[in-house]
């Protein structure tokens, strides 16, 4: 059976593989195996769950609503990618180039974040996600992202009104509701973290 993947802009085959099961998994560890251009791949929904995608080419792939759980990604990069939704449950990322991709919605609980790129920041603490607001918030390092906005966590303290409106009209209601609760999270998190380097390094 050949299976292929596709390109998301123009349906054109970046890749193909005669697999002996119907198995998308089984032919995007081959693409990236042999080194395959999978740029803007269409892996919208596709069931990835422990695939050994290490150092894969993943740059501006549709991978809303992947199962990615488990999935070695370790020096992949996804810059660009739209991972929306994306089960990334436990993955590792390690290394990993996020520059640009969009990860709203997406499950990190449990991944391996450490050394990735997000926006040109290299984590080197692991960073606490929450998914059950409106909006995907990580907490990383001094950073805080918000869906795409992504500042320091003193300029989210300080930041106004108006500031907060001009992200997103919708944006004030949910700062006001939930400002709070999340700069304590912030707080609290990097106090943690600084104790367990300050712990390791004694």
């Amino acid at each position: 059976m050949k299976l292929s993947i596709l390109s998301r802009f123009n349906a054109s085959i970046l890749f193909e593989y005669e697999a002996e099961e119907n198995s998308l998994k089984i032919t995007l560890q081959v693409a990236v195996k042999t080194g395959a251009n999978l740029y803007g791949a269409d892996l919208y929904g596709a069931n990835l769950y422990g695939a050994n995608l290490d150092g894969a080419d993943l740059r501006g792939a549709d991978l809303r609503g992947a199962n990615l759980r488990g999935a070695d990604l370790d020096g992949a990069d996804l810059r660009g990618a739209d991972l929306r939704g994306a089960n990334l449950y436990g993955a590792d990322l390690y290394g990993a180039n996020l520059r640009g991709a969009d990860l709203d919605g997406a499950d990190l609980r449990g991944a391996n974040l450490r050394g990735a790129d997000l926006d040109g920041e290299k984590l080197t603490k692991t960073p606490l996600q929450l998914n059950n607001l409106k909006w995907f918030v990580l907490i990383s390092d001094k950073y805080l992202r918000i869906g795409c906005q992504r500042f320091t966590i003193e300029e989210w303290k300080n930041f106004d009104d108006e500031t907060i409106v001009k992200m997103d009209f919708a944006a004030l209601k949910f700062w006001r509701k939930w400002k709070a609760s999340i700069i304590a999270l912030c707080d609290a998190h990097t106090t943690a973290e600084s104790s367990t380097e300050e712990g390791d390094e004694a």
